[in-house]
């Protein structure tokens, strides 16, 4: 029977200061998850379970290499979050998968339909891929060797969700419990899950990896893949190929098998190589934008490669009432970015990140059609506003274009905070970290976004 890890996330150290999480209603997202983890804990190893509690003082990287540095086959792992939304009302659990594992998604799905069964106050927000978060992944999805899992468990910004976490703690912890040893007991046994970072030694049994299929932009490979715990590994000479270096990575699985190198197919979506896979013949399949998109996809001044529909479907896939009241947004993205100069991809993912998919939120209203978050010049303490949609993006592109360009602005500056940005100081998407906001991750958030736009239209 393998052995289960379970962490909470939050509560060690980051960037050299204490993790809280999220904040609200007088507590902590890390005072929550250790309590419910504790809880959780206690509910396995009275059903004999055998639990491994990650040390709550450790980093998430560091959280990561200590389960790794333990793990053995048949082993799994789940990290609890508590989630947070500017709206109150927003509630619910979802549990997150590494993108195309089937069988980590129908792990995902057992977890989650027990934890509802023992709490069903709490609404479903489903399973989902890792894909669908801000930065495009989760670590604790991809870089955990067991078969891993991240569920969020409400969301302590809802006042409902708070009372639930305090006062259904124990019924949570059941829920969670029987989940996790449903899943543990249907991958017991299987050799697959574990991925050996050095060659074995000769008393140890060689793991046996299925083989895969290979293709490239619809081009069969001539070399296999295998199957590690669910996961596509990929040659590393093809790697090379498609001119992707990971040999220097931190994060990169590397596996020897059979005197052949490989890593995880999915490290490659980083570096604008789609991955997909094809149950039916086995089969991983890699796409690449570079036929569409020659150069840098993060660079800012440039042109966009979707059409119209293409965002609009985009938005609608996940906001159904996106366009409701902003009916003409991809098309005023793509004319006011094409007179700027501009990839209007870049500037319609940034409009995105900002508004949530045009759901807006407590600081930033429809009404002030401000798609960029964009501030006001004078010290005021509100966001910029703008009467129409049109200004609104003008406005937007005016003030992305100050940061990637030197070239004068075409149209007449609606900008407010135009003349305070140093000209050209961030050509790349990423540079825009720390600068239009606060958050040294935003420019892989909107990369991320960018990259799920692509996939959305079969461009990537």
């Amino acid at each position: 029977m393998g052995r289960i890890f379970i962490s909470a996330g939050h509560g060690g150290i980051e960037q050299g200061r204490a993790d809280t999480g999220v904040i609200a209603g007088g507590t902590t997202e890390a005072q929550q998850m250790i309590l419910l983890r504790d809880q959780i804990v206690s509910e396995l190893r009275s059903q004999g379970q055998e639990v491994l509690s990650v040390p709550d003082d450790l980093s998430e990287i560091g959280s990561i290499q200590w389960i790794n540095g333990r793990a053995r086959p048949g082993d799994i792992a789940l990290e609890i979050h508590s989630d947070s939304s500017s709206n109150p009302s927003v509630r619910g659990v979802s549990v997150f998968y590494i993108l195309n594992n089937d069988e980590r998604k129908k792990h995902a799905d057992l977890l989650l339909l027990r934890l509802l069964r023992r709490v069903p106050n709490f609404p479903n927000r489903g399973t989902k891929a890792d894909t669908s978060t801000g930065l495009g992944q989760l670590r604790f999805c991809r870089q955990v060797i067991p078969a891993s899992l991240l569920m969020t468990v409400g969301f302590l910004t809802s006042p409902e969700d708070r009372v639930l976490l305090t006062n259904k703690r124990r019924e949570i912890a059941q829920g969670i419990a029987e989940g996790l040893a449903e899943w543990s007991r249907e991958i017991s046994g299987v050799i697959s899950p574990s991925t050996p970072t050095s060659p074995p030694s000769p008393s140890e049994t060689t793991p046996s990896y299925q083989m895969i299929n290979i293709t490239i932009n619809n081009q069969n490979y001539v070399e296999q893949g295998i199957l590690i715990n669910g996961n596509a590994f990929i040659p590393m000479d093809l790697v090379d190929r498609l001119g992707v270096d990971l040999t220097k990575s931190t994060t990169a699985r590397l596996v020897q098998y059979q005197g052949v190198v490989y890593v995880k197919a999915i490290e490659l979506r980083d570096y604008n190589i789609t991955v997909n896979w094809e149950s039916s013949t086995r089969t991983v399949v890699l796409r690449t934008i570079l036929k569409i998109c020659p150069g840098f996809i993060d660079k800012i001044v440039g042109h966009g490669n979707t059409s119209e529909v293409q965002m609009i479907m985009f938005l609608k896939n996940n906001n159904e009432k996106a366009l409701e009241q902003f009916p003409d947004i991809a098309r005023l993205y793509r004319e006011e970015a094409e007179v700027e100069g501009l990839s209007y991809d870049i500037a319609f993912s940034q409009m995105c990140v900002e508004t949530n998919f045009l759901r807006f939120g407590a600081d930033l209203k429809a009404s002030q059609n401000n798609f960029g978050a964009l501030g006001s010049a004078g010290g005021s303490s509100q966001m910029a506003i703008f009467p129409s949609a049109k200004v609104g993006v003008r406005a937007h592109i005016q003030h992305l274009k100050a940061y990637a360009s030197l070239e004068p602005i075409v149209q007449e500056i609606v900008d407010p905070r135009f003349r305070f940005v140093t000209r050209g100081i961030a050509p790349l998407v990423g540079q825009l970290s720390g600068r239009w906001t606060a958050d040294l991750r935003y420019g892989d958030k909107i990369m991320a976004m960018l990259r799920r736009l692509y996939e959305h239209s079969n461009l990537l």
